[in-house]
């Protein structure tokens, strides 16, 4: 018993080795560098098959031992700016290297710009003077708007005469027209000539108008009702016609007269009711352009 208990005490330590031998993970570590390596070669000779000659080169420049590219294409780096592809989905949004258009010189893109700015120059101009052309031709007819008033203040029946003249701004120019009123007539019925009252608006009148450049344009008016002499036609443009010779004889220049024109019924001041006195009128407009030169002038 006393030998027992005076034996040493063994301990027996065990190691397990977990996964060891033939059965450990080295191999795989080994497996995925050896399928990177294989990867990185297919996609090597993809982009060997895919690039064109000018990429190849733009490649090589980028290995070359010199530190500044020789390539002149694109932005000068590896691809040159463009995609692999020519079409599809990995298409850049540029243009391939063989469609790129050739780059305009510095000296024919100013020369380019100096003409687009000396084209705009002129138009701004011309599109000025012609917006300050139609400013004093306003001006113009302010003005004579003003004197032709002030003749008819001096008429001895202004106030009844005035209410015959009808005097507005367009478009084709100012229009100044002497109409009839119930009891008043500028005519008498299918006549041609004007009676004393007409004669004494229409002397008024052409002082004004020959102080002014501007070509005229008169136009006589009738109401629906017909004339003695034929037409309403022939009545509208022989009354305009005598107009035009009282015109005349107070001193307006022949060559000032464009047009002289019957018009009849066929544009009533009043549409609703074409047999209104007021329809029947003379109508003397003067025309927005430039002045007629007299006929011995020299250019």
């Amino acid at each position: 018993m006393a030998t027992a208990k005076n034996a040493p005490i063994v301990i027996k330590k065990i190691k397990k080795v977990v996964g060891g031998g033939h059965h450990g993970g080295a191999w795989k570590v080994a497996y995925a560098d050896f399928v990177t390596a294989m990867m990185a070669f297919f996609l090597l000779m993809w982009l060997i098959n895919t690039t064109t000659p000018e990429q190849k080169r733009g490649i090589a420049d980028y290995f070359a031992p010199a530190s500044v590219s020789q390539s002149t294409s694109g932005s000068g780096g590896l691809l040159a700016g463009t995609s692999l592809a020519e079409e599809g989905v990995r298409h850049s949004s540029g243009a391939p290297i063989d469609r790129i258009a050739p780059r305009t010189t510095p000296s024919a893109s100013s020369d380019q710009a100096e003409a687009s700015e000396a084209a705009a120059a002129q138009q701004g101009e011309a599109e000025t003077q012609q917006d300050g052309a139609v400013r004093r031709e306003d001006a113009d007819f302010e003005r004579a708007e003003v004197s032709i008033r002030q003749a008819l203040q001096n008429l001895p029946d202004f106030a009844e005469l005035s209410k015959q003249v009808l005097i507005e701004n367009t478009p084709e120019g100012l229009r100044i027209q002497i109409i009839d009123q119930e009891g008043r007539s500028m005519f008498a019925a299918g006549q041609i000539e004007p009676n004393e009252r007409a004669r004494r608006l229409l002397k008024a009148i052409a002082g004004p108008i020959q102080k002014l450049p501007n070509r005229l344009s008169i136009s006589g008016h009738t109401d629906g009702k017909g004339g003695e002499i034929g037409s309403n036609w022939e009545l509208s443009a022989g009354r305009a016609n005598a107009t035009r010779r009282i015109l005349q004889q107070g001193g307006l220049p022949t060559d000032r007269v464009f047009q002289v024109s019957g018009k009849a019924d066929a544009d009533p001041l009043f549409p609703d009711d074409p047999t209104l006195p007021g329809n029947r009128r003379i109508s003397i407009t003067l025309l927005r352009e430039a002045p007629v030169l007299p006929p011995n002038s020299e250019l």
